[in-house]
């Protein structure tokens, strides 16, 4: 009983219960300090649409994917929106601002359902200027956004560079035209994330071709702005929807098209679907006529004649006769799904919209340039052309008669038809933009264009982290 006795009394004694308080108040400080530190390293998002998750998995996908995004000032992007009437121009059937509706989407097509109801709500009257809105909504609902500069792998500035091009376009001093861009550097250079690599790791998404970016003041041009040719421009990565063949610093990411689905299993469907379309037209052409004294002007012309003396095979939907309806999503889409080819000249650049809304329709293109598609979107397409498309020299357009494009078609076996629209139905996921807060799933490894061009400039930037340390 002593002993028990004596047992007890240790245990209850003040001072073994000070002991263990003080031990409780040591862990608690510990784990308290623990979680600050990881406070400091976290997620965070910018957006109220997106969460942000500690899980050791989570930091683990996202090694080496962490973006920071500059809060640039207003006026180089939301005021732009706001102004929206003055990207308006008078020729335009519809006002810029509509198209800037639903996430850079622009208004829903009502009668998507004659297309399948399963998509009716998937369809918008997508602008092909309004990648840069759309490519920074689905940026700020990144899965791997920080606000540590330290963690991050790539820096995106979110300036509309092609929506300002459009709003001074009619300005006739260069240099107000120029002044935004000069304005914009003047910020960056100021900011301790620019100063790491001065630029290197950091990349702009323009929704327009570069060439409006690439004015030469030796040729006295009045069109575009110097945007391109700033010295702090040569450091940076460009996406835009055309690249110059002769620069190392752009890379040509999908125009957008018309179909924004919100799941994998809505994508699926719509590639399923294509797959069974009837396709009465062995080639098909929607344009305009172009001004001959170009090279591309003469491609386009003996294109719509060798379409229009065609023996019935081809399709020619003239888009200098407004009551075509080439202005129309759905008029364009269900030329291109009862196609097997889709022709895809030149028209005022190398590159046409056009393109990925006929892989979107399960349409295999038919080039006469190889700066059209191969040489431009090297993250979104095969490298072998032929595996997707169908590539007809201009010299044998020239060349070889009146009906040259359907002889060159129709010889095509019926095999390699199929083999090719199977590999265009595969790409589809590829061109298309999904919505912002498009579901995925765990372990969903489709990818959309934005998860392409994602992955692409941060294996770009890590090439130049590579290089600069190296130096």
């Amino acid at each position: 009983m002593k002993n028990n006795n004596s047992s007890s009394a240790i245990k209850n004694h003040p001072c073994k219960k000070k002991q263990t308080t003080l031990l409780l108040l040591l862990s608690l400080l510990t784990t308290s300090l623990l979680l600050l530190r990881l406070s400091q390293n976290k997620i965070i998002l910018i957006t109220p649409t997106t969460t942000t998750s500690d899980s050791d998995h989570h930091q683990d996908s996202c090694l080496g994917r962490y973006i920071y995004i500059h809060n640039l000032p207003s006026r180089f992007n939301t005021d732009i929106l706001q102004d929206c009437e003055s990207i308006s121009r008078p020729k335009d059937k519809i006002s810029m601002c509509k198209y800037l509706e639903n996430f850079g989407f622009g208004p829903m097509i009502g009668d998507a359902v004659s297309v399948d109801s399963r998509y009716s709500s998937s369809w918008y009257a997508t602008n092909q200027f309004m990648l840069e809105v759309i490519f920074h909504e689905k940026m700020k609902r990144y899965e791997c956004l920080t606000r540590n500069s330290s963690l991050a792998s790539a820096f995106y500035i979110p300036y509309y560079a092609g929506l300002d091009f459009r709003r001074n376009l009619r300005r006739r001093n260069v240099a107000e035209r120029d002044a935004a861009g000069k304005e914009m550097f003047k910020w960056l250079k100021k900011q301790p994330q620019w100063k790491g690599m001065s630029g290197k790791d950091h990349f702009l998404v323009i929704g327009r071709i570069s060439r409006d970016f690439r004015r030469n003041p030796d040729n006295n041009s009045l069109w575009g702005t110097n945007l391109m040719l700033l010295p702090e421009s040569q450091n940076l990565s460009f996406l835009t929807i055309e690249r110059s063949p002769t620069s190392d610093n752009e890379f040509a990411i999908p125009y957008p098209t018309y179909f924004h689905p919100t799941s994998t299993v809505e994508i699926r469907q719509w590639q399923d679907k294509i797959k069974l379309t009837n396709r009465t037209t062995l080639f098909s052409f929607a344009g305009a006529q172009r001004p001959s004294r170009s090279q591309n002007g003469l491609v386009r012309s003996q294109v719509i004649q060798q379409c229009k003396s065609s023996s019935g095979t081809c399709t020619f939907l003239d888009c200098d006769v407004k009551a075509n309806g080439c202005d129309d999503p759905m008029s364009l889409m269900k030329l291109f799904e009862s196609s097997v080819f889709c022709l895809q000249p030149p028209g005022d650049s190398l590159t046409r919209r056009s393109v990925f809304d006929s892989i979107l329709a399960g349409c295999i293109p038919v080039f006469f340039n190889q700066r059209s598609a191969h040489k431009q979107y090297s993250w979104h397409l095969p490298n072998n052309d032929g595996e997707y498309s169908v590539y007809i020299p201009v010299k044998e357009l020239r060349n070889g008669g009146k009906s040259r494009i359907e002889e060159i078609l129709r010889g095509i076996p019926n095999e390699k038809v199929i083999g090719l629209r199977a590999n265009v139905i595969r790409l589809v996921p590829k061109i298309m933009y999904t919505k912002p807060n498009r579901y995925k799933p765990d372990r969903e490894t489709l990818e959309d264009a934005f998860d392409v061009a994602m992955e692409g400039v941060i294996k770009r930037i890590e090439e130049k982290r590579e290089k600069f340390k190296s130096n």
